[in-house]
């Protein structure tokens, strides 16, 4: 069977524009990449907020995950919060201990949600937070802290919320996960993870099944596809609509599915991660 597509090709040069800024407040400060499509602007627009992975930073992520070409077409506005390297040398958002609403990095995002609601007229009912490797985690971790504030989530290659509370935790947890904690109020999430995956084990997967879709029995799509990868999706519903659906990308190691080629973890002949959350998160307010 096929059905998904591939975006392994990125245009170079899209009609909306660029900005970058630095968010302040009194839990800390962080930069930002804003990509304002030139679509959607006679109404409040859904906002997405990109978490890129670790070594990454938000124009480094946007290539990767060619997610400005998809706002575009969409009419989304799409901000990459920034890690800085005073908080981590690698630029890996602290998600194995910073796990606070109202302080850290999870009140620094959430300040950069309201940023945008303020200034960019984003919808505050259609905010999105999505992430790569340690920025799905962290993804995970906001859907934890702020459920009120965050509609949907996309973990790509990433670990459930309260996965570890330190760096030697952290490790241990990417290579084989305790149990996962429960939310406290159900987000709806999409999560992206390759089978061959040698940083974050696929087990992790299966903790985001316990965190977002406990209790319930997923319909399972099998697909390839063209000249590409085979994938296995699973779509949880909970009676109201599908809260969890994942996708498992067959031979995919530590990598974006579907990203450009030769960009930062990308694996372009994987199904294409960047539109079905699009179309996953559209289907979802507060």
């Amino acid at each position: 069977m096929t059905g998904a597509t591939s975006r392994a090709e990125v245009p170079t040069t899209l009609p909306g524009s660029v900005r970058t800024g630095v968010h302040r407040s009194a839990a800390g400060k962080r930069p930002y990449r804003l990509y304002v499509p030139s679509t959607g602007a006679t109404s409040p627009r859904p906002l997405l907020v990109m978490l890129h992975g670790g070594t990454q930073d938000g124009a480094t992520f946007a290539g990767s995950t060619g997610m400005d070409a998809v706002a575009q077409e969409h009419g989304l506005l799409v901000v990459y919060p920034e890690q800085v390297t005073s908080a981590n040398p690698m630029r890996y958002w602290n998600w194995f201990s910073d796990q606070q609403r109202t302080s850290g990095e999870p009140a620094i995002i959430a300040g950069i949600i309201s940023e945008m609601v303020a200034t960019e007229d984003a919808d505050p009912s259609r905010v999105y937070v999505a992430g790569f490797s340690a920025g799905a985690a962290m993804a995970a971790v906001l859907a934890g802290t702020h459920p009120d504030v965050v509609a949907a989530v996309g973990i790509h290659s990433g670990l459930a919320a309260g996965a570890a509370d330190d760096v030697s935790s952290a490790f241990a947890a990417m290579r084989s996960p305790g149990p996962a904690r429960r939310l406290a109020r159900p987000v709806p999430a999409i999560t992206f993870h390759g089978d061959s995956d040698p940083t974050v084990s696929i087990a992790n997967s299966g903790r985001l099944t316990d965190q977002f879709g406990p209790g319930t029995r997923p319909e399972i799509q099998r697909g390839t596809v063209a000249g590409g990868r085979s994938y296995t999706v699973s779509r949880h519903d909970d009676g109201n609509g599908t809260m969890l659906e994942q996708w498992v990308v067959h031979g995919m190691a530590h990598a974006w599915s579907g990203g450009a080629a030769g960009h930062s973890y990308t694996d372009p002949s994987g199904p294409d991660a960047s539109g079905e959350m699009v179309r996953f998160f559209l289907d979802h307010h507060r």
